[in-house]
């Protein structure tokens, strides 16, 4: 495997590969990124990951200064998943000047996680395009756990009309329901033991939705209220629309049910597919 930290030298490497694939990360990598390597390996010969903590997509008041950063334990990990380059850039090569032209993704970007994380899509719909400009990928994977970074990629490419096709991962999730997260590791034991609850609330409105309930405001509403009474703070339980995260929802779906909620300083997201059968 290829470690390769500068733009000039990742372009130099690539440029005779026929199809790459590519999975953008953070770092602090865990099975749910091996497995969008995994994805990845089936759609190119050649799979290419970053490990770059962007602070565009980062708030003030964010965890961009202490947010884990595993590389060399991230290294091993991939080695072993059969990745073959690890483009890990500086700073100063992916930001050499303030990045003053960014991506102004579609108005939904600003409802949901955008709404108490003013920016945060701005900051990685332009990090991905930079990246994709310098990868140039066949293929993009990125996790379905962050379903509204999902839905941004994607109209960014559709509309933008950027060559590569973006693949989405399942949510990996540990025993107990848990979708696996870099951010897991700042939770508590009691915490941790807690943690699982989002996964559960949102399989209670799923089934109450595919037994024939409607009124989704008050599913919403009764989510929360059950979050808050066990000690959470919740930025939302919403359901939308799969295909436009719009909150009027189609009448038959399909749809998708999607929270954010924070236990102590640890924000949790999670969200899950609803698709009734005809």
């Amino acid at each position: 495997m290829e470690i390769i930290s500068t733009i000039a030298d990742l372009r130099a490497r690539l440029a005779h590969e026929p199809e790459v694939a590519f999975v953008p990360t953070m770092g602090n990598l865990h099975e749910g990124h091996i497995a969008l390597v995994e994805l990845a390996k089936q759609h190119a010969a050649l799979v290419v990951v970053s490990i770059f903590v962007n602070p565009l997509q980062f708030g003030p008041h964010e965890d961009f200064a202490n947010y884990p950063r595993t590389f060399d334990a991230d290294c091993a990990k991939l080695q072993e998943a059969g990745a073959q380059i690890v483009f890990a850039p500086t700073h100063e090569d992916l930001y050499p000047v303030p990045q003053q032209v960014t991506v102004e993704p579609p108005p939904i970007a600003n409802e949901l996680c955008g709404a108490h994380r003013p920016g945060h899509f701005c900051g990685v719909a332009t990090v991905v395009l930079k990246l994709f400009n310098i990868v140039q990928p066949k293929v993009a994977v990125f996790g379905q756990k962050d379903y509204q970074q999902l839905h941004v990629i994607r109209q960014m490419v559709q509309q933008l009309n950027v060559p590569v096709q973006i693949v989405a991962g399942e949510t990996v999730r540990a025993a107990d329901g848990l979708a696996l997260s870099s951010r897991n590791g700042y939770l508590t034991p009691e915490q941790r033991a807690e943690a699982p609850r989002l996964y559960r609330t949102l399989q209670q409105i799923a089934q109450a939705i595919h037994s024939g309930a409607n009124d989704f405001p008050a599913l919403e509403a009764e989510a929360a209220a059950d979050l808050l009474a066990h000690g959470w703070g919740v930025d939302y339980v919403s359901v939308r629309g799969q295909d436009t995260l719009a909150p009027v929802v189609p009448e038959n779906g399909p749809w998708v049910v999607m929270a954010a909620a924070h236990l102590g300083n640890t924000r949790l997201i999670d969200n899950i597919e609803i698709l009734l059968s005809k």
